[in-house]
């Protein structure tokens, strides 16, 4: 089924055969329709397009159960929390109230063995008694903290260590747990909950690169972390585990190191927890003028690199979008002359997109699509959810600002219909701040009627197919150029609305269909068409779309 439709200038028998089997569906809706018929199908309630958020957890289970009430409200129905750093440590910098019969508990917990290295690791949880597995583990609470205490061999398997050597990782968290409230929370509420993965700290002399120099240890206690999880989490809200640590798109080797990690935990999930599946949220940086820029071609290569690290894993790759942080843009190729909007302004300066940006969001991802097609991994986005900041749009102390429902719409249209699920960083504060806008939750609320066009298909028997959300009855406009050079501005009824076409396709599930019948013409070869939906709330699109014969 069409997965994604690339455009002439990825022209593949792939792609073609794709098209073809998207006109033979339209043609099939259409004969039902004249034989049958209109086929009623009714519109879903409206909910906003994004489904997942980033979130920052609580081991209070009423305020983990408001905040994802919340989200669900607005369509959400998955969560994902980040993770921790397992960090090296030394005995002076282990917790001092940390201990054993008044014993440093590192140090206690290796009495009579040889130790390598210390570490420790935080992620405000508390561990306790399902972690030990090792009759050298420990637990120990003091006050409110819960400490435990893991010794891990650095060679062999098992508890022993084949070489008399051993790692010491004192955890440290509360009396409550995030990731346990979470699964419970998720569980209860019919919805997805993705717990952070550990990762390394980076090194010091390249400090954007993990420091792989304690390899063994971070695999070891990444088992350790999903045996624990496996434990105290096998919950049904529990899908899977986000990796913490991020990389760009880029295919240099430079980042090797990170496919490493990716690597090495996908693995670990696919053995301990098979079950379950893996998020990784790479970025696009878009700049002109971005010394580490990424083209299209770069981009596609380096999501199939990533994608190779998945090891039988369930793995989706939700790439950011890079509007948030002014990184890439949201523009149609007839926009390439336009002004950038406000907020990228702040950070590329003025002048249009195309001076200021490779090329749109939308080509990169109908290039990330092909570069996962056919590893068994899926392409996600990951919407970014503010916009650079500017005195206008401050959101509490972020460094990011607040971003418009309108300018939101934009980032969605140009994700187009590659990604099989849209997520978005992050809730808070981005979702939920007030600031010179109402926090975005309301305004979700208030335009969630408002159509998004996604995609379009203009056909050589003057059939225009629509698919995006929110497109329900009303009509549609289609303004276009013909064989001949003549320009036409016609708005008909929609027709054969489908709310089932995302599922039905293979793609994002959320996606609906309306066919626009402009009767017999053509579309003349590079004219630009342009699209606008009125539904039947009465709502127009906020977003212009435009698309290319």
């Amino acid at each position: 089924m069409e997965k994604f439709r690339p455009k002439p200038s990825a022209t593949t028998n792939l792609a073609n055969a794709r098209h073809l089997i998207a006109s033979l569906f339209a043609a099939f809706i259409l004969v039902i329709g004249f034989v049958h018929g209109p086929i009623a199908q009714a519109a879903p309630a409206p909910v906003y397009p994004i489904s997942g958020y980033f979130i920052y957890g609580s081991t209070s289970d009423a305020t983990n159960s408001k905040k994802l009430t919340d989200i669900k409200s607005v369509g959400g129905d998955t969560v994902i929390t980040f993770g921790s750093l397992l960090k090296p440590a030394t005995l002076s910098t282990i917790p001092v109230a940390c201990t054993i019969s008044g014993v440093n508990c590192a140090k206690a917990a290796a009495s009579g063995i040889s130790v390598n290295r210390y570490f420790t690791y935080s992620d405000n949880s508390s561990w306790g008694a399902p972690a030990l597995m090792c009759p050298r583990d420990k637990t120990v609470t003091s006050g409110s903290s819960v400490y435990t205490i893991l010794v891990l061999p650095t060679s062999g398997s098992g508890c022993t260590s084949t070489n008399g050597v051993y790692d010491v990782v004192v955890i440290s968290g509360g009396l409550g747990s995030i990731s346990i409230s979470l699964g419970k929370v998720a569980t209860a509420l019919g919805m997805k909950y993705y717990a952070g993965m550990p990762a390394p700290v980076k090194r010091t002399d390249v400090t954007y690169l993990p420091d792989l120099s304690y390899e063994a240890t971070f695999s070891l206690f990444t088992d350790r972390f999903l045996q624990y999880q496996a434990k105290v989490n096998n919950v049904p809200g529990l899908a899977g585990f986000y990796h913490h640590t991020e990389m760009p798109l880029s295919d240099s080797p430079v980042w090797d190191s990170v496919l490493t990690i990716y690597d090495i935990q996908n693995a670990a999930i696919e053995e301990i927890l098979p079950t379950r599946s893996a998020i990784v949220s790479p970025y696009i940086d878009t700049r002109k003028s971005a010394a580490a820029r990424i083209t299209i071609d770069q981009a596609r290569q380096a999501v199939h690199n990533i994608a190779n690290t998945s090891n039988g894993a369930s793995l989706a790759i939700a790439v950011q979008d890079g509007m948030g942080t002014g990184k890439a843009g949201a523009f149609f190729g007839n926009e390439s002359g336009n002004a950038v909007d406000q907020y990228a302004s702040a950070i590329v300066g003025t002048g249009s997109w195309g001076s200021k940006y490779l090329a749109p969001n939308r080509d990169y991802f109908w290039a990330m699509a092909e570069g996962v097609e056919g590893t068994g991994v899926e392409l996600w986005a990951n919407l970014e959810g503010m916009a650079p900041a500017t005195s206008q749009n401050p959101c509490e102390n972020s460094l990011r600002g607040q971003t418009t429902t309108s300018r939101i719409n934009r980032q969605l249209q140009q994700l187009g219909n590659t990604p099989g699920k849209v997520i978005s960083f992050m809730w808070d504060p981005y979702f939920t701040c007030n600031g010179t806008y109402a926090p975005m939750l309301d305004r979700l609320k208030a335009t969630s009627t408002t159509p998004v066009i996604t995609d379009s298909i203009f056909y050589g028997n003057g059939n225009v197919l629509v698919t995006g959300h929110n497109l329900s009855g009303g009509t549609v406009q289609v303004k276009w150029t013909d064989a001949y050079g003549r320009v036409f501005d016609k708005t008909v009824a929609s027709s054969s609305y489908n709310p089932s076409y995302g599922a039905q396709q293979g793609i994002n599930p959320r996606l609906e269909s309306v066919l626009a019948q402009l009767g017999s013409t053509t579309l003349g070869s590079g004219k630009y068409y342009m699209i606008n939906v009125v539904n039947s709330y009465g709502v127009r699109n906020d977003a212009p779309y435009s698309d290319r014969g």
